[in-house]
């Protein structure tokens, strides 16, 4: 064992303890935190096998209960709010479970504490992410691109569990409705007017906003509803052998819509997805669901445009509260994503909102 130690460590012992097989003496090196309060850690036993430790410490956001209106959900905080699942290891176990019952390549969860926060899953190997191998030209992006479409076409056919259950635990998958897509596209309100030197939309402005906003929600609202993962972009694609799109990071899934999981692929925030990979995915899943380009176009805008609202947004808090200068670069390529989808006719209110307020959204169109 190495010497990886701080205050989880103690607890980390006794989860692998009584995982058995061997885990509790295997060597640990850590993989880095991710965007949540996860991080990750590759154990390698003596005979060579591998897994990860998920170490996911309870948070005091909780999730959403599902019978919470929308003032006990304000009063909770941003997970109950939004339907974030707070990095419940419990959620990933079953959710894992839901997806591998589908034949769909998430890792198996081997042992997971609930209360402590830790779970024991398959280990998927390094580097293999859709951007990486990408980045290596190990394969084109638009073969990767109608997998990872194939794949949403077999999820988003299957129907959606209420509740899932195994191992003495329960999670409900919920709805992604108008109380947390308001919360979320509000991040454009409360934080993309500071780029141009201004400050959050207040008085006749945030009324304006909120009249732009219930409309393009009360669109959404009206499309048809499928099991979908939230997160499902090129960071947390995998590209494994024999051709299969592994998944991960799916712990947020809620009732959602078929454009949320293909606006969060083809318009991905960090990296520039080429109008050629986007449009055979598109095609490839309206072609294995039978949808109407149509329809699925007015979706994937609108959703696009809520889910853009709500990342440029976020690129702005993290520059211009957080310090995080970084997130500028992405910031050109997410406004251009947003001016994109307010081209649709679908959207006129809300482009012209943007026009008026943020004009500088329209500026690096691309």
């Amino acid at each position: 064992m190495d010497t990886l130690t701080d205050s989880r460590t103690p607890g980390i012992d006794a989860f692998l303890a009584r995982a058995g097989d061997g885990w509790e003496t295997a060597q640990r090196a850590p993989l880095g935190q991710d965007a949540s309060t996860r991080r990750y850690i590759r154990l390698h036993r003596e005979d060579g096998a591998t897994r990860l430790l998920m170490d996911a410490p309870p948070v005091e956001d909780d999730p959403c209960p599902p019978d919470a209106d929308a003032e006990t959900r304000r009063r909770m905080g941003w997970n109950a709010m939004t339907r974030l699942a707070a990095s419940r290891v419990e959620a990933f176990a079953l959710i894992s479970v839901h997806l591998r019952s589908l034949g769909l390549n998430a890792p198996e969860v081997f042992a997971f504490d609930a209360d402590g926060g830790f779970a024991l899953i398959e280990d998927f190997g390094a580097g293999r992410e859709f951007a990486r191998v990408i980045e290596r030209s190990e394969a084109g992006e638009t073969e990767l691109y109608t997998a990872a479409a194939r794949t949403l076409a077999t999820l988003h056919a299957a129907p959606v569990p209420g509740v899932l259950e195994g191992q003495g635990q329960r999670w409900p998958i919920l709805d992604f409705d108008a109380v947390a897509l308001a919360a979320n596209a509000d991040l454009y309100a409360d934080w993309l007017p500071v780029e141009a030197g201004g400050a959050a939309l207040t008085g006749a402005a945030r009324a304006a906003w909120e009249a732009e906003r219930d409309a393009l929600i009360g669109q959404a609202m009206a499309f048809p509803r499928v099991f979908t993962l939230r997160d499902y972009h090129a960071e947390n694609l995998l590209w494994l052998p024999g051709d299969r799109v592994g998944l991960l990071d799916f712990q947020d899934a809620v009732r959602g819509w078929d454009a949320w999981d293909m606006a969060m692929l083809t318009q991905d925030a960090r990296r520039a997805v080429s109008p050629d990979a986007a449009e055979a995915a598109i095609r490839t899943l309206l072609e294995l669901t039978g949808s109407s380009r149509e329809a699925f176009d007015e979706r994937l805008a609108v959703i696009g445009a809520l889910n853009a609202l709500r990342i440029a947004g976020v690129f702005s808090r993290l520059q211009y509260r957080d310090g995080k200068a970084r997130y500028g670069q992405f910031q050109p390529r997410q406004l251009s994503l947003l001016a994109r989808n307010l081209e649709h006719p679908a959207l006129a209110g809300m482009r012209r909102f943007v026009q008026q307020t943020t004009p500088f959204v329209f500026g690096g169109q691309s």
